[in-house]
């Protein structure tokens, strides 16, 4: 049990770092090198993504699943992991919880998290 909350706050943590990665280098793409939102948003979010699955696998959860096979593994989980909060989000939370639909997507991102930390510890990086 210790072990899985030692690993879930550094999951927390490269999430965090995740979200400064794409912010600066969507920033640095707009700002800098004038590229438009959707070029922008591409780059950073392929930065934050790759940022998570090497700190993730080295740093998280001390994989020794290959690169590649780790890397397949982890964008089918983020596939997966994000159509089920998008379908929770439409098909759920905005019919039937009656709140201001951004708080619903709020909900939606924090069940993606906790779904995203059991699919990398149980299936991509399992060793």
């Amino acid at each position: 049990m210790r072990e899985t909350v030692v690993q879930a706050v550094k999951y927390g943590v490269v999430g965090a770092g995740n979200t400064v990665i794409t912010a600066i280098v969507i920033w640095v793409f707009m700002k800098l090198f004038g590229c438009s939102d959707v070029t922008s948003n591409v780059v950073g979010y392929a930065a934050g993504v790759l940022n998570s699955f090497v700190w993730n696998k080295k740093w998280t959860f001390h994989s020794s699943t290959g690169w590649m096979e780790g890397a397949a593994r982890f964008g089918a989980v983020f596939g997966v992991c994000y159509l089920l909060q998008l379908g929770l989000l439409i098909y759920v939370l905005n019919p039937y919880v009656p709140i201001d639909p951004y708080y619903n997507q709020l909900i939606a991102m924090a069940f993606y998290t906790v779904v995203n930390f059991v699919m990398n510890k149980f299936y991509t990086f399992k060793d």
